[in-house]
């Protein structure tokens, strides 16, 4: 299981600076993916991009070229998703020959949301 990031821009910079400063240690998940806020995070789990995470997991497309046909969607609006998802950890894209593979990475998402302040957590599962 995975756990990301829920920190505030701004928290997130203070506490760089904190690390930087030597005052602390940097923290166990220093540098990989945060989010600024569950919505952010909502905001990319659309239900046309969470349509095609079920396709890249049950059909399995072999390029994003048939990733295209399989959805309808533009190449290069495909493409874009695509980047997204990949930069935070959702699809990998596997080089195989001149093609790139989509595969996701994830099977479900846990989001620990603390009512009290802006400690929420997200856990990859």
């Amino acid at each position: 299981m995975k756990h990301i990031k829920i920190q505030s821009h701004a928290s997130l910079r203070e506490e760089m600076k904190a690390v930087a400063r030597g005052e602390r240690l940097a923290p166990k998940n220093a540098g990989g993916t945060t989010f600024d806020s569950v919505e952010a995070l909502l905001r990319l789990l659309t239900p046309q991009n969470r349509e095609l995470l079920a396709i890249i997991r049950d059909k399995k497309p072999q390029s994003i070229a048939e990733l295209a046909e399989l959805t309808g969607r533009a190449q290069p609006n495909l493409t874009r998703t695509l980047g997204k998802l990949v930069a935070i950890g959702f699809v990998r894209l596997k080089n195989v020959d001149r093609r790139k593979v989509p595969t996701t990475t994830i099977h479900s998402l846990r989001i620990n949301i603390d009512p009290f302040s802006q400690n929420d957590r997200l856990e990859l599962v």
